[in-house]
C-alpha cells in the first residue's frame, strides 16, 4: 500500500526546471502550456515549427517559455550545450521523426532521429552536475504487431515493420541499455512512456487522419480513406499528457519500480479510422469522406494498448469517454486561431477537474 500511495503522489513542478525536447510540436506546445499553469520553469529544445499556424506559434510560447533552442537532436555537441545550459531538474523527451509515411522516403533520418538523438539526449543529461528524471516518449507502435485482437502489454515483444516502428522499438532497446550502464538514483533517472494515436485542437500536421479532415472539411473537400477499417487506440492529447506526469512522478527521486508504461484509452477508444471519421463528421456539416483503397505501404491493422500497468501502479486512469474526445478535437479544429489559447487553458482546466485526483503538488 505505502508504494501505491508513493505512486499516486502529484508531480512537483512549482519553480523547477522542466526541459520538453520537441517543445515547438503538437504534444509539446500542449505540455508547456500546462507546466507554465503549474508553475514550471519551462525550455525547451526544438527544431522550428513545421507551420506557421502551428499550437506553438498560436500560443505564443516562444516569449512565454524561460529558454526557447533551436537544436537538431542529432547533433551530440549542440545538444550537450544546450542541456548543460538549461540545466533541467526533469525532462520530458518528446522530440522526434513521428510519422509513419514520412519514415518510408527517410528511413536514415528516421533512425537517427530516434535512436541516436535519444542517446544524445541521455550523454548530455549524463554531464549535468546533479540528479535528473528523463521520461522518453515512444509509442504503441513499437510493440512487434501480430495483427491479433489482443492488446499490448508492457512485456510483450518489441518490433516494427516500417522504419518508424523498428527506430522507436530500438530507441526503446537502446534506453534499457543505457539505463542498466549508466542510470541511476544520484544521476540519470530514465523511464519510457508509450501512447496510443493522439489527437486534439492544434495539430497541424501532415499525414495525420484529423488534420488531414478538417484541412479538406475547411475548404469543403472530401477526405480520402487509406485504411478506413484500420483500428487505433484513439485518446485527447491531454490523457497521455497526464500519464507522462504521472509517470514522471513516479519516477522522480531515481528509485521507480517500473520503466516503461502504457497509456491509452479504456476499450471503447480503440475504434476503426471510418469509425472515428464518423464521428467527427457528425459533429458538423457537409463533412463527407471516401475511400480510396489501401496504401502501397504496409501499416498494422490492428493496435490495441493494456492499461493494467498504469492504472493498478500508477493510478492513472483515462478521464474521457470517446464522445468527449471527439467534442473536445472538435471544439479546437472549428475554433478561430484567436480562440483556440482559450480552449487550450480551458480544456487543461477542464481535464484537470475530470481526472480525480491532483497531478501536481500546489
Amino acid at each position: 500500500m505505502e508504494d501505491l500511495v508513493k505512486a499516486l503522489a502529484p508531480l512537483s513542478v512549482r519553480g523547477r526546471r522542466v526541459l520538453v525536447t520537441g517543445h515547438t510540436g503538437f504534444k509539446g506546445a500542449w505540455l508547456c502550456e500546462w507546466l507554465l499553469a503549474a508553475g514550471a520553469e519551462v525550455s525547451g529544445i526544438a527544431l522550428e515549427p513545421e507551420s506557421p499556424d502551428s499550437l506553438f506559434n498560436v500560443l505564443g510560447l516562444s516569449g512565454r517559455i524561460r529558454n526557447d533552442i533551436r537544436c537538431d537532436i542529432r547533433n551530440a555537441e549542440a545538444l550537450k550545450a544546450a542541456v548543460v545550459g538549461v540545466n533541467p531538474e526533469l525532462v520530458f523527451h518528446m522530440a522526434a521523426q513521428a510519422l509513419v509515411r514520412r519514415s518510408y522516403r527517410e528511413p536514415l533520418l528516421t533512425w537517427q532521429t530516434n535512436v541516436d538523438g535519444t542517446l544524445n539526449l541521455l550523454e548530455a543529461a549524463r554531464a549535468l552536475a546533479r540528479p535528473v528524471t528523463v521520461v522518453t516518449v515512444t509509442t504503441d507502435k513499437v510493440y512487434k504487431n501480430r495483427e491479433w485482437e489482443y492488446s499490448y502489454r508492457e512485456e510483450d515483444e518489441l518490433g516494427g515493420h516500417d522504419p518508424y516502428s523498428a527506430s522507436k522499438a530500438a530507441c526503446e532497446l537502446a534506453v534499457s541499455s543505457w539505463r542498466a550502464c549508466f542510470g541511476g538514483p544520484r544521476g540519470v533517472t530514465v523511464v519510457a512512456a508509450r501512447a496510443g494515436n493522439v489527437i486534439g485542437g492544434g495539430d497541424v500536421c501532415e499525414d495525420r487522419i484529423v488534420p488531414d479532415c478538417y484541412r479538406a472539411w475547411n475548404k469543403g473537400g472530401v477526405v480520402e480513406l487509406r485504411n478506413p477499417g484500420s483500428t487505433r487506440p484513439w485518446q485527447h492529447v491531454l490523457e497521455p499528457l497526464s500519464g507522462y506526469l504521472a509517470l514522471a512522478a513516479h519516477a522522480d527521486g531515481g528509485a521507480p519500480e517500473i520503466w516503461e508504461c502504457n497509456f491509452g484509452p479504456d476499450s471503447e477508444g480503440s475504434r476503426s479510422v471510418d469509425a472515428l471519421v464518423q464521428a467527427l463528421a457528425a459533429l458538423g456539416t457537409k463533412r463527407a469522406w471516401t475511400v480510396t483503397g489501401t496504401s502501397s505501404e504496409h501499416e498494422a491493422r490492428a493496435l490495441a494498448l493494456c492499461i493494467d500497468r498504469a492504472r493498478h501502479r500508477l493510478g492513472w486512469a483515462p478521464s474521457l469517454s470517446f464522445a468527449e474526445t471527439m467534442a473536445w478535437t472538435d471544439a479546437g479544429y472549428t475554433a478561430s486561431a484567436g480562440e483556440l489559447p482559450d480552449i487550450v487553458r480551458r480544456q487543461i482546466a477542464d481535464f484537470s477537474a475530470k481526472a480525480g485526483r491532483p497531478i501536481f503538488t500546489a
